[in-house]
């Protein structure tokens, strides 16, 4: 293991922000973690991924070290479905086409979503109606405190909207070291709910989807609205999508009648954050280095040499904008770092 220090993390956050770790080290085997969390047990720690869900507004003052465990495998199957395990190191759309490419299916809605595998279950991420909750089964995690391993069950990540565990009540206290999946391998229940998917599978004609056909209109989608982030640094969606009580939701719809909004329960709605910050005036803005994307108003960008301080400025001015127009709260998906 090579510590290196004063370390730069502009090529290991996505939006190419320049920040330095006091410590860096890149972590291969699960071997490796035990013995930097034994030798270093009393330094602070910060745990790094691939850099995808994070706002880096100054320099880390302590150990970071970069999970880069790879490799892949199935673990069980039957004729219906296959458990496949996957290391925390590997890229997520790397793996997701690995799935498609052995047409195993459940994961292609979640194609181009940017980072690795493991930080996957820690935001319960998603993208056109499906939820890394609906495949998941269990991950691996090796707690810092006592390098101890534990299992997660899914009842036992408590996954809720871009929520979990990890997010929570075990924040900082556990590293995922692998996840596995349950996906299918035959009669695949392909979702194409999502108009934009609809849309782009129609464009092309196709009316029965295979998984790559799902996932290729996904990457068509993606690449159409968000910006590559080795071109234009970007941490995909900025903020969550905010969900109201139906009974908070009616006057504001009153006042706005034009507002967007999709019924998620009885009780509750989902707001296109995207749609808000668009009417607020603030798709295409640009705030010296730091702005929010042209084709997309829920993604803010690094135009080349913007701080962290200074992307957090504008997310924040979007915020209270929002709060001021609509009287709606928006919160960062992001981690503020």
């Amino acid at each position: 293991m090579d510590i290196q220090h004063q370390f730069s993390l502009k090529k290991h956050n996505t939006f190419g922000i320049e920040a330095k770790a006091k410590q860096f080290v890149a972590i291969h085997t699960l071997e490796e973690l035990k013995d930097i969390l034994e030798l270093k047990k009393s330094d602070k720690k910060f745990i790094l991924g691939g850099g995808s869900n994070m706002l880096l507004t100054k320099d880390i003052d302590a150990l970071v070290i970069h999970i880069d465990l790879k490799g892949k495998k199935i673990i069980k199957e039957n004729e219906d479905f296959v458990w496949v395990e996957s290391q925390a190191g590997e890229n997520w759309h790397e793996f997701v086409l690995w799935t498609i490419d052995h047409n195993f299916g459940g994961l292609e809605n979640m194609s181009l979503i940017p980072g690795n595998v493991g930080t996957t279950p820690v935001q319960n991420i998603g993208a056109y109606g499906t939820e890394i909750k609906d495949t998941f089964v269990s991950c691996e995690a090796i707690a810092v405190k006592d390098q101890v391993i534990k299992n997660f069950t899914k009842e036992e990540c408590r996954f809720g909207y871009r929520e979990s565990i990890f997010k929570n009540e075990a924040k900082d206290q556990y590293i995922i070291t692998s996840v596995v999946f349950k996906l299918t391998k035959n009669n695949h229940q392909i979702n194409t709910s999502y108009g934009d998917i609809i849309s782009e599978l129609a464009k092309n004609n196709i009316t029965n989807p295979s998984l790559k056909e799902v996932s290729n209109a996904v990457i068509a989608i993606r690449q159409s609205k968000l910006p590559d982030p080795k071109e234009l640094g970007n941490s995909g969606s900025f903020f969550k999508n905010p969900i109201l009580l139906k009974s908070e939701f009616e006057p504001i719809k009153q006042q706005f009648p034009e507002m967007k909004y999709y019924e998620i329960s009885e009780t509750e709605v989902k707001v296109p954050a995207g749609w808000l910050i668009e009417q607020a005036g603030f798709k295409g803005k640009r705030f010296g280095d730091a702005g929010v994307h042209k084709n997309q108003a829920l993604v803010l960008v690094n135009y080349g040499n913007a701080t962290g301080a200074e992307i957090l400025q504008v997310s924040r001015n979007i915020q209270e904008t929002i709060l001021k127009k609509f009287g709606i709260r928006i919160e960062a998906e992001v981690n503020i770092i």
